[in-house]
């Protein structure tokens, strides 16, 4: 989270905002086009956005993770490849379909990596792709070809709006976080709103630096910020077939210290984690559960995605409710499910920091939950609108602050600690997903 949290009056402040964090690093330049094309499986009308990340020229320097589910999409499949490569010069995305699983998928993915490298003066192994959308269409080939020389021909530095506005897809708004090292900057931006829970969204993330951080280094240090960031979040429990956060260095500024370097990837990292989260399809309240005396990492973040996942917890913040019964029996059926040896007699919750429940007991009273609903409240993004012919829709398209549903879980039995951040359940998020394809 931001050291400062933010708050926007409307969506030309917010928009502002993020103009002023998306300066490209030296050495990018970035470029979008639109067409209108008809699904074969779905013949409808629909749109497609083609984005362009390019460099220079072609870097050693990148890195990516992917998601681990056990059926990725085509360009997971060739992303992985990609990083055997001596050498990156271009990322392609797509949104609206995601290329998973589709006949063909692999070499659709490859004949558009090879016809930007054309365009770009590149060997297609130079060109990373990535797609989001629809799982189970097949890529528009024809036409993404067809469109390419209007994304290269747009191509331009100076801002990564273009980019951070042409990945989305049912997003509210684009996602931009910037930090400086020395004379140089990490920009991010980040896809992604529901399929939310990366396990390396329907997550794509892409991070630009002109800082010259060797490739190996940038590797380690991309793998070690996704645990505690991006790892460490859920909307909704589905670990996307798309997952992709990706690292690329033009190398055009000295760095000055790698240290320094890691600790500004690992904000840029949790900053955009969170827009992430609150952004997610439907989302009315981020929850931060912060889990400490674990008896590791793994134990304590685990515990709080079973608190963030759990469907009737879930509903309860949607509503501005303190059921904390719920909350209770998540942390108790993951413990009895996943270690009950864990000792819960010295167990401390508190929610917004008002302790709720110590010693095996729950400590509550019309006072304490007079202040619980007023966090929660305080917390909400927006209040439901009524639906329009049945169909629940968003009153606003940006964030108008950064405050969370706050969550503390003391075991008490161990020095490891994690966060972990999550989302309510609304009418919206239902309503959005039982509609995404008609």
């Amino acid at each position: 989270m931001s050291s400062t949290q933010l708050v926007f009056a409307d969506r030309e402040s917010h928009r502002a905002w993020l103009a002023a964090q998306a300066a490209l690093p030296a050495g990018f330049r970035v470029g979008t086009s639109r067409f209108e094309f008809t699904p074969f499986e779905a013949p409808k009308p629909a749109r497609m956005t083609i984005t362009i990340i390019a460099l220079d020229r072609p870097t050693p320097d990148f890195a990516a993770v992917f998601t681990r589910n056990a059926f990725p999409g085509a360009p997971v499949l060739v992303g992985r490849s990609r990083l055997k490569e001596p050498a990156l010069g271009a990322l392609v995305i797509n949104n609206k379909i995601s290329n998973v699983c589709a006949p063909d998928g692999v070499a659709d993915a490859e004949r558009v990596c090879a016809e930007a490298a054309r365009l770009l003066s590149l060997s297609a192994s130079q060109v990373l792709p990535s797609s989001t959308g629809v799982i189970g269409w097949s890529l528009p080939v024809a036409s993404m070809v067809a469109a390419l020389p209007d994304a290269v021909g747009a191509l331009a530095g100076g801002s990564v709006m273009p980019a951070a506005d042409g990945i989305v897809t049912t997003d509210l708004y684009p996602k931009v976080r910037r930090a400086a090292v020395g004379a140089g900057s990490i920009v991010g931006i980040a896809k992604g709103a529901g399929m939310i829970e990366p396990n390396m969204a329907t997550m794509l993330v892409y991070l630009l630096t002109d800082l010259a951080v060797p490739r190996a280094e940038l590797r380690r240090m991309l793998a070690e910020a996704v645990e505690p960031t991006f790892n460490s979040i859920s909307i909704d429990s589905d670990t996307s077939t798309s997952d992709t956060v990706a690292l690329v260095s033009s190398g055009r500024v000295p760095c000055p210290d790698t240290a320094a370097f890691s600790r500004a990837l690992l904000g840029v990292c949790r900053d955009l984690a969170e827009d992430v989260v609150r952004n997610g399809e439907g989302v009315h309240h981020v929850v931060r559960v912060s889990v400490s005396g674990a008896a590791g990492f793994a134990e304590a973040r685990a515990l709080g995605k079973a608190v963030v996942n759990a469907p009737l917890f879930k509903c309860a913040v949607a509503g501005n409710d303190p059921n904390v019964g719920r909350l209770v029996q998540a942390i108790g059926k993951h413990v009895g499910a996943h270690s009950p040896g864990t000792g819960l007699s010295g167990v401390r919750l508190t929610l917004g920091g008002i302790e709720i429940f110590a010693d095996g007991a729950f400590r509550l009273n019309p006072e304490k939950e007079a202040a619980l609903v007023a966090h929660m409240r305080g917390a909400e993004l927006y209040a439901s609108a009524p639906p329009r012919d049945g169909v629940f829709s968003p009153p606003v398209d940006f964030p108008r602050h950064e405050r969370c549903v706050e969550i503390g879980v003391e075991l008490g039995g161990g020095g490891a600690a994690a966060v972990v951040l999550g989302a309510d359940l609304t009418h919206e998020y239902v309503s959005e997903n039982a509609d995404y394809r008609s």
